[in-house]
């Protein structure tokens, strides 16, 4: 509970932080940055002139009694999740389905980008969801069990649901 309450401001600030960079147009770079217990601190990635904020961040989290580098979205914090059934072509959750597994939609044109840098690429998917973001092919989701930043409640569930890596082949 204690690591919950000194998570939320820092997710509060770093989201604050990439807002006002976002605002500014700023076109400085830096190689990645070391995750930290609420989030990595954001660094340009490569973009396209039509992207103007991050979609994807880093945390490190606990999932199967290990410390891991995982994928967050930026706006929330919460931790991506990937579903088995889905193709690097179509997403297999949508409806109802979406509704527990929210998926990850990019707006605008361009490819997504990640706050820090990513072993993996970050691309989009046109699903019946919308044009959702895939992470090395696999579509990325929320997870409606989790209530707030770096949880990993959805891992695992139905044998199906797993919480995304920044290893993820």
């Amino acid at each position: 509970m204690t690591y919950l309450r000194r998570t939320f401001p820092i997710t509060i600030l770093v989201l604050l932080t990439m807002v006002l960079a976002a605002c500014g147009n700023s076109t400085s770079s830096g190689s990645g940055s070391t995750p930290t217990p609420a989030a990595t601190t954001p660094t340009p990635a490569a973009t396209t002139p039509t992207t103007t904020a991050a979609l994807v961040m880093t945390t490190t989290a606990t999932v199967k009694g290990q410390s891991v580098t995982i994928l967050t979205d930026a706006s929330s914090g919460k931790t991506l999740y990937f579903f088995t059934p889905d193709t690097a072509t179509k997403a297999a959750c949508t409806g109802n389905c979406a509704k527990a597994w929210p998926p990850l939609l990019a707006t605008g044109s361009g490819t997504p980008t990640s706050a820090s840098s990513l072993p993996g690429m970050l691309s989009v998917v046109a699903s019946g969801n919308g044009n959702q973001v895939a992470y090395n092919g696999h579509p990325l989701y929320t997870f409606s069990g989790d209530s707030g930043p770096a949880q990993t409640n959805g891992e695992g569930v139905g044998n199906k649901w797993f919480v995304v890596t920044t290893d993820l082949k």
